[in-house]
């Protein structure tokens, strides 16, 4: 999994980019990629480690309850179908 968040600070005219991803997809090809969005420019780089998300929602008892229900009701065959362009639409 990889995704990147990428915004400019409108104050400062400063880009603020965001990488999410597996230390194990960290290659060559990612720092190439950051080498080519800041070209010359000082950079500083802060790695923090992320806690599960999965871990993270079961931590409160009222996210637990709620995810072993709707664990329960995909079992059962019970599913909300969502248009997502009618969704975006609004």
């Amino acid at each position: 999994m990889f995704y990147n968040i990428l915004y400019l600070c409108q104050k400062n005219n400063v880009m603020y980019t965001e990488f999410h991803t597996n230390a194990n997809m960290l290659d060559l090809n990612f720092l190439k990629g950051i080498k080519a969005m800041f070209k010359s420019k000082s950079i500083s780089i802060i790695i923090t480690e992320e806690q599960d998300e999965t871990e993270y929602l079961l931590q409160s008892d009222a996210n637990r309850k709620m995810l072993e229900e709707s664990l329960e009701n995909v079992k059962k065959g019970k599913l909300i179908e969502v248009d997502i362009d009618q969704y975006l639409k609004k």
